[in-house]
């Protein structure tokens, strides 16, 4: 169970991140959706100062160790600017948080710490050019004496700029899938950039070469075999931080639409007036109510120490589609001057897009709910006290 932190202490918290977000962090959204980088000389000391880097690690770790009902709030600020800088904070966040749970004391000990203060950072490497996930997987770890040796790509990688160490999936054998860390200067580890992203700018994906890279035994994260079942456990509330961030860029979209429709005017009359508009508004409006409270139900069980499979995987197949649907009719409460860069439509719009591949697709989240389902899950029964 997690209670996270006391209530006046995680209000000066909160209100320390949001000052940063707004003050210091949004007013770089054009030069780095201008340039497709991210000024980490001024992004990443900042983040550091207002304690985002520890947001959910744990506090005999440095962290500030927040519940994840305080993190999600958090989270979706970040959503509501630059679209990369929250790729930094919720990849960085989200696998701190993971190693918290998995890891070895060892391995704890040595990252955490770090990562509490953003000078060691965990990137999560899964996705494979040529494979699928899992039992697909063509990256390989050999068992050597005290060692282990991988060879294999992955790509897509995200912070892979910035990551002193790497959770690294691979076969260690011709069925299991075991879970390693690999430190970013391990010899035979290589890491090229790939191509810039349609939103998000900034945020590196990136592609890494293993090859006869030794990392000693002791970097296995608990048993060989156990990959799949770290994998469910990180990527199961991470799925729920995906909707956060949907949350987030929903209701910037949702509060930018509300004002742009009650200041533009058309036949002597702001567009508001409108039933068309007004429709629009309350759809948009619909869909952030559902996911908001989807969310706080996600956060409740989670923090109760329940494990939450079906609801996160359905959270972010309706976040992803829920903030489609938002900026679609930002879009269109905007009009023609949304489609250019006079207001953060546009980018909200791009960015929102990232939601759909993160942690899983469409299709991944449908199979997970379903066979939850049909292994006996039920909702637990929201109106019997």
């Amino acid at each position: 169970m997690s209670t996270g932190l006391p209530a006046d202490d995680y209000r000066k918290l909160r209100d320390a991140v949001f000052a940063t977000i707004w003050d210091e962090l949004d007013p770089l959204e054009h030069q780095i959706e201008d340039t497709e980088k991210i000024p980490y000389d001024v992004v990443l000391p900042a983040l550091r100062a207002c304690g985002a880097f520890g947001l959910i690690v744990p506090r005999e770790y440095g962290g500030s160790g927040l519940s994840i009902a305080q993190y999600l709030p958090i989270l979706a600020e970040f959503a509501k600017i630059q679209g990369g800088i929250r790729a930094i904070v919720h990849v960085h966040n989200s696998f701190a948080h993971a190693l918290s749970e998995i890891g070895s004391t060892a391995q704890k000990n040595e990252i955490l710490p770090g990562a509490a203060t953003g000078e060691k950072s965990l990137a999560f490497a899964l996705t494979e050019p040529g494979n699928g996930t899992g039992a697909d997987l063509s990256t390989v770890a050999r068992r050597e004496g005290d060692e282990y040796v991988l060879n294999g790509r992955k790509w897509l990688i995200t912070n892979s700029d910035i990551a002193s160490h790497f959770l690294v999936f691979a076969k260690t054998s011709d069925v299991d899938v075991s879970a390693l860390i690999v430190p970013r200067d391990a010899p035979g580890f290589t890491i090229e950039p790939l191509p810039e992203t349609m939103g998000c700018k900034g945020a590196e994906h990136g592609e890494l070469t293993f090859t006869d890279v030794r990392v000693p035994a002791s970097s296995l994260v608990g048993a060989e075999g156990e990959g799949g079942a770290h994998l469910e456990r990180a990527l199961e509330v991470s799925r729920v931080f995906i909707a956060a961030s949907s949350l987030g860029t929903a209701t910037r979209a949702l509060e930018l639409s509300v004002k742009y429709a009650q200041e533009r005017v058309t036949f002597g009359k702001p567009i508001a007036s409108r039933q068309a508009i007004q429709r629009y508004l309350a759809e948009m409006a619909a869909d952030v109510y559902a996911l908001r409270g989807m969310l706080a139900d996600a956060a409740a069980k989670w923090d109760a120490g329940k494990r939450i499979p079906a609801e996160s995987s359905l959270l972010k197949q309706f976040g992803l589609e829920a903030v489609g649907r938002v900026t679609d009719r930002a879009l269109l409460v905007h009009g023609g001057i949304g489609y250019t860069r006079k207001y953060p439509i546009e980018r909200l719009y791009r960015d929102a897009r990232l939601n759909w591949l993160e942690e899983g697709t469409p299709t991944i989240q449908y199979l997970v709910a379903a066979r939850e389902l049909l292994d006996g899950y039920r909702f637990d029964d929201a109106f019997a006290g």
